[in-house]
């Protein structure tokens, strides 16, 4: 019975396990990660809850009660990054996994236009195929967030993030998205993710990005 529990765990950290389509890496889902973690917790709980003859039962029951658990949001999560990506490919917007949340960022030269906040034209496909992908995933909390780098008023570009910010929610919701499900939210110039002292770096903080959390 013990072997049997050893090979459980081990098969709930190593089944899952994938390869990167832009690295060529090896490595495990947040699936695989969620429910080894989930079907050790759950053996722990099955040994202290369960009279000593039927110990070794009380954990294979516990561990397979924690292992769908724990991988079931991972599970969820990874089939979302991998649409995604699929669907987003080579539009310039990128796609960054942090945990079970998911981060779309978008370089605001291809959303917008300079200082505009009414999204272009052209952009319309790429936040057509999101929100197909969000519909799809429908147990999904929607954050948009707009940015801006540094150059202009603090005002200026608290406003211009605000109403990029929402111009996005805006299109969601017309495609299909509950309202309720996405919150919108402007930074303005606070949270760069490159330095402000040249081109490059300001090219990269001018962005709009969407965080996608599970709803648990």
């Amino acid at each position: 019975m013990r072997i049997a529990l050893i090979s459980f765990l081990v098969l709930s950290m190593t089944a899952c396990v994938s390869t990167d389509p832009y690295t060529g890496e090896q490595k495990a889902s947040n699936t695989a990660k969620g429910a080894g973690i989930g079907a050790v917790t759950g053996a722990v709980i099955g040994a202290l809850t369960s009279s000593k003859g039927d110990r070794d039962k009380g954990i294979l029951t516990g561990a397979a009660a924690g292992a769908a658990i724990g991988g079931g949001v991972g599970f969820y999560m990874d089939k979302q990054e991998a649409k995604l990506r699929q669907r987003l490919q080579g539009s310039g917007v990128q796609v960054r996994r942090d945990g079970d949340n998911l981060h779309l960022i978008m370089p605001g030269n291809i959303t917008f236009e300079t200082a505009q906040y009414n999204i272009r034209s052209q952009f319309y496909p790429v936040l057509g195929s999101v929100s197909d992908v969000l519909k799809e995933f429908d147990k999904t909390a929607i954050t948009v967030s707009g940015h801006t780098d540094s150059t202009g008023a603090s005002d200026y570009n608290q406003t211009l993030s605000e109403n990029r910010a929402s111009s996005v929610k805006g299109y969601l919701v017309q495609k299909g998205i509950p309202s309720g499900r996405i919150h919108s939210v402007g930074y303005g110039k606070r949270r760069p993710i490159a330095s402000n002292n040249n081109a490059s770096g300001r090219e990269q903080n001018r962005r709009v990005e969407l965080k996608l959390e599970p709803i648990q």
